[in-house]
């Protein structure tokens, strides 16, 4: 029997979906840029990625391309490749997002970086609506390095992007209410589903999430249970897809760090990371992108 709230439709999702932009702009090409970057191109953006030199860019490029080959052999749209292919461009130069309609960061979870990186794309883009792919560093402490906060929120999408159904809509103090709508629009055109958050540490997903994967960290740490036995704890007693330790395995184990370490700061003990999270990411184990993590991945 379905349950009532899981027949419920959800208001706040668009029930008639906008496009996507015709032009998205996406800084920074590696493993969750160039997920966004698909995302859109299947949705029938043209996406222009930029990054900082030229092996960098085509790297980036690659990456897109691969991802819309698996696409394609999934049966996940019917257009040619070399029609969505013609939709990727790469660029190491900020100017070329200038007329985009959405342009979202996706640089490394630093603060000052993205603040820099902000900084640059807003004083090319115009009237675009700008966003930031932060999975921890609130929206207000972003804004600050912006002259135009109306037109910026976050959004946060998930590792990894093809496979994921959500984008986490988060709103700054100063997001105008008709750049939340659009976004929204937005994220149901590329067939992902909406949630809208409040500007807090850690949004909602990442709160949460980090919550139970660091401890499980200290669980093993303690020899409570191994890694296996903890993740199957959580897929098979409580459902979840993927249990807390191979889910930070696929997040990377730096990522998950970097969040920690911003929550630690801004929300206190409950969230300082584990040693065992530190030696393993100072060791190099940082998961499916390594090779190693909590658990060996045949190909990073």
């Amino acid at each position: 029997m379905t349950d009532a709230a899981e027949a419920a439709p959800r208001p706040d999702v668009p029930t008639r979906p906008v496009a996507a932009p015709p032009r998205v702009g996406v800084l920074g090409g590696g493993r969750m840029g160039a997920g966004i970057a698909h995302a859109f191109v299947l949705a029938g953006s043209q996406v222009t990625v930029v990054e900082r030199d030229a092996e960098a860019a085509e790297a980036a490029r690659g990456r897109i391309l691969a991802s819309i080959g698996d696409s394609i052999r999934r049966g996940m749209t019917d257009r040619a490749e070399a029609e969505l292919a013609a939709s990727v461009h790469s660029s190491i130069d900020v100017t070329d997002v200038a007329g985009a309609g959405l342009v979202i960061e996706a640089v490394p979870e630093d603060r000052a970086l993205k603040r820099d990186a902000l900084a640059r794309l807003e004083a090319v883009v115009g009237d675009a609506v700008l966003a930031t792919n932060t999975s921890s560093i609130g929206i207000a402490a972003l804004a600050g390095a912006l002259a135009r906060p109306a037109r910026f929120l976050g959004l946060h999408f998930f590792n990894p992007v093809p496979a994921s159904r959500l984008v986490e809509i988060v709103v700054g103090d100063a997001t105008a209410p008709e750049v939340v709508e659009s976004a929204r629009g937005w994220v149901a055109a590329i067939g992902k589903t909406p949630i809208v958050v409040s500007d807090a540490p850690g949004f909602a997903s990442s709160r949460l999430g980090l919550a139970l994967a660091l401890e499980a960290m200290r669980m093993v740490e303690a020899g409570v249970a191994s890694p296996a036995d903890i993740d199957a704890a959580m897929e098979l007693g409580y459902r979840h897809p993927a249990g807390p330790l191979r889910t930070t395995d696929i997040v990377g184990l730096d990522v998950r760090l970097a969040i920690a370490e911003e929550l630690h700061a801004t929300l206190g003990d409950r969230f300082a990371p584990p040693d065992l999270l530190r030696r393993m990411v100072a060791d190099g184990r940082l998961g499916r992108k390594t090779g190693r993590g909590f658990y060996e991945w045949s190909t990073p």
